[in-house]
Parts: C-alpha cells; sequence; structure tokens
C-alpha cells in the first residue's frame, strides 16, 4: 500500500498544504474537497486508489492547513481559489489529470476545466453541483444573501457555521449515522472555530453566486469537450438535489451517474462503493 505523504506547496508566496499518494507515473488524481472541510474529507478514499492513481488532494485557500489569510489581505471568491489551485496543479507538475469534486471543490475544479480543457482527463462529481435543478430549497437563506447583501442576512447565515450545523451535513440522509466518524467533525469545527474563519466562509456564501452565473459555461464544455464523466451521488443531500446529478448525462449522454442511499458527505458511508466506481470507471 502506497504511503500518503503531507506537503505544503509554495504557490507564488501561498502556501498550500496538500496530501499525495501513489507513483508518478500512474494516472493523475485530483481531489477537490468542499465546505466546511479539507483534504482530511478523503483520508479513507485515498488509500483505496493509491495503488492505481498518482493522488493529490490540497486543502483550499482559507480552508484545513492551507493558508488563511485576513479577508482584509484577501479576496476570498471563487475565482481567486480556483486560479491559485490552476497554479498549484502547475507547481507540482500535474499537467493532465482527473478531477475529482465535491461541493465547493465542483466550482474550483469546473473553472480549471474552463481554462484548460486539455489538461482534464476525466471528472467524477461526488455531490459537486453544475445546474439550477440540483439546487435544493436549503439555499434559500444564501439566496436571500444574495438578493439584498445586508448585514441582517449575513448574521442570518452563521448558523450554518455552527458545529451543531457541521454535524447535521454530515449525518443527514446517512443511512447509519455509527459509521460517520466524529473525527472528521471535530476537525472541520476546529478549522470553522479560527480567528476570522466564518466571516471569510460568510464572504463565499455570498460570492457563490459567481458559481451559477457560469452554469452554462461549465454545460458548454461538458458539451463540446465530452469528458469521461462518473457522478456518484448522496441522494438525499439536502442541498445538491439527485436531478443535478442526472442533469450531467443531458450534455454528456456517455456519463455514468450513481446514486447511493446516503447524504452529502458520501464517502463518510459508501467509500468503498465510490472507490470501485472510479477504479472501474478510470483505471484502465
Amino acid at each position: 500500500m502506497s504511503s500518503v505523504r503531507y506537503r505544503k506547496a509554495d504557490v507564488d508566496g501561498f502556501r498550500v498544504f496538500y496530501r499525495e499518494a501513489g507513483a508518478a507515473e500512474k494516472p493523475k488524481l485530483l481531489l477537490l474537497h468542499g465546505f466546511p472541510s479539507a483534504g482530511h474529507m478523503f483520508r479513507d478514499l485515498i488509500p483505496r486508489l493509491a495503488s492505481d492513481f498518482h493522488i493529490v488532494a490540497p486543502d483550499l485557500p482559507g480552508f484545513g492547513q492551507s493558508d488563511m489569510p485576513r479577508r482584509e489581505d484577501f479576496n476570498y471568491s471563487f475565482d481567486h481559489i480556483a486560479d491559485i489551485i490552476d497554479r498549484f496543479t502547475e507547481v507540482i507538475g500535474f499537467d493532465r489529470y482527473i478531477v475529482y469534486v465535491f461541493d465547493y471543490g465542483a466550482p474550483t475544479g469546473f473553472r480549471l476545466a474552463l481554462k484548460h480543457p486539455e489538461r482534464i482527463a476525466g471528472v467524477i462529481s461526488q455531490n459537486g453541483n453544475a445546474y439550477l435543478e440540483g439546487l435544493s430549497d436549503g439555499w434559500n437563506p444564501i439566496r436571500a444573501y444574495w438578493e439584498a447583501p445586508t448585514a441582517e442576512h449575513r448574521e442570518a447565515l452563521r448558523q450554518f457555521l455552527t458545529p451543531e450545523a457541521t454535524y447535521w451535513q454530515y449525518t443527514h440522509g446517512a443511512p447509519d449515522t455509527s459509521l460517520v466518524s466524529p473525527d472528521g467533525i471535530a476537525l472541520d469545527n476546529h478549522y470553522l472555530a479560527r480567528d476570522g474563519a466564518h466571516d471569510v466562509q460568510l464572504d463565499l456564501f455570498l460570492d457563490y453566486q459567481s458559481n451559477l452565473a457560469l452554469y452554462p459555461a461549465f454545460q458548454a464544455y461538458f458539451r463540446t469537450h465530452q469528458p469521461r464523466f462518473l457522478a456518484t451521488w448522496g441522494r438525499h443531500d439536502p442541498f445538491f438535489l439527485p436531478p443535478g446529478a442526472e442533469a450531467f448525462k443531458r450534455d454528456i449522454p456517455n456519463a455514468k451517474v450513481i446514486l447511493l442511499d446516503t447524504g452529502h458527505f458520501a464517502l463518510e458511508t459508501h467509500v468503498r462503493e465510490i472507490a470501485d466506481a472510479i477504479r472501474a470507471h478510470f483505471a484502465h
């Protein structure tokens, strides 16, 4: 079994922490996490795939062990995050790779695909949305903030940043909550409790509307380039609905869509099924 190495890359003065495993000659696999997590969410997936892929799982800017500058000194937007991760792939020599996207990782990874379609060898979307029909009513409080970015609407969103909200995100829709490790929940809450972290996340909530504006461009990329595509989706996700997974087939007819009996953090309960699907779809 390949050992996991823990590294930091200097990306034009910004430090990106990442996990790495697998032999350099294997197909490259970039794992992009979501809110409110970090690369640790792939802790059980990486060992299952390291014999077949060269895997890198960075912590996005402002998350996990990567730098989290003060919001006064750094533009917390999805465009900026994607630019840093784009440069990160260049710094570490990921010139062509399969990208695994989850939650916030989706608008990040799909921006990379728009910018460098020739670098994308395939896409795995695990509850990583690109279609309006994939958005549930759970987005309504955030939509209210988009429509009227007042202090009152911003404060109302702090409910998503509590330890109870993190626990709910991990366990909602899981068929057996005893399969959900408390360690990941505790680590995410640790990162969210850092000074300034809440306002960083509230800035990203506001900027998430920029992702919806890019949905037509993401979809045009899918239609034009027809990447090899796998969606493994927790069907009980309270934020991203199964129609968002099925919609990929509208633009990529050969896309493989697997709906799993679990929630948002599908890797917590279905890592074996997801790993097997990735290996069957890409490891050849």
